[in-house]
This record gives C-alpha cells, sequence and structure tokens, in this order.
C-alpha cells in the first residue's frame, strides 16, 4: 500500500465512521469492564464481611461466585467485541478498501 492508498483511505468518510464506532464500543466495553473489575476488587478492599460469607452450610462464600462472574464476564465482553468486529466493522473495513482501490 503506497501514501496515496493511505491518503485516501484516511480521508475517507467510512473510515471515519468506522474509527467512531469501533473506538465508541471500545470505550464502553472498557468502562463497563473496569467499572465490573474495580467494583470486586472495592468489594475486597472495603467489605470482607460481605464476600466471606458462606452460602449454605457448606465452605464456599460469596466471594467465589462473584469472582466467577467477573471472569464470565470478561469472556462476554470479549465475544461482543469479537463478534461486532466480524460482522460489523470488517464488512465496512471491506468497502472502504473496496471503494479505495477502484
Amino acid at each position: 500500500m503506497n501514501d496515496r492508498q493511505v491518503l485516501k483511505i484516511l480521508s475517507h468518510p467510512g473510515y471515519r465512521e468506522l474509527r467512531r464506532r469501533r473506538n465508541a464500543l471500545g470505550i464502553t466495553l472498557t468502562l463497563l469492564m473496569l467499572l465490573v473489575y474495580y467494583g470486586y476488587i472495592a468489594l475486597i478492599a472495603f467489605d470482607k464481611a460481605l464476600l466471606s460469607r458462606p452460602l449454605g452450610a457448606g465452605v464456599t462464600t460469596l466471594g467465589v461466585p462473584l469472582g466467577l462472574a467477573v471472569i464470565l464476564f470478561t469472556i462476554i465482553v470479549t465475544a461482543v467485541y469479537v463478534r461486532r468486529a466480524n460482522q460489523e466493522f470488517d464488512a465496512l473495513n471491506e468497502a472502504i478498501l473496496k471503494d479505495v482501490s477502484k
């Protein structure tokens, strides 16, 4: 790819739209992940009694399923981004490259 093609891509309105959508999704998912992760860490730091409550008659405490929920949330956030990237962002990228290569 030469400099002329790069400049055409950078000035293409579809590329600006792609960047806007991708950045908006990335920022939103990042903020959600930070909220969930640091919320869990804040519970560990400030409310240990809540997390140490046993679930039922066993030895498992409330902190264990909450920790697993944080891990599952991370997997879900990743899957959401990958799905949007594969379906929406890749299609926009292909359309931009096709338009620029004319």
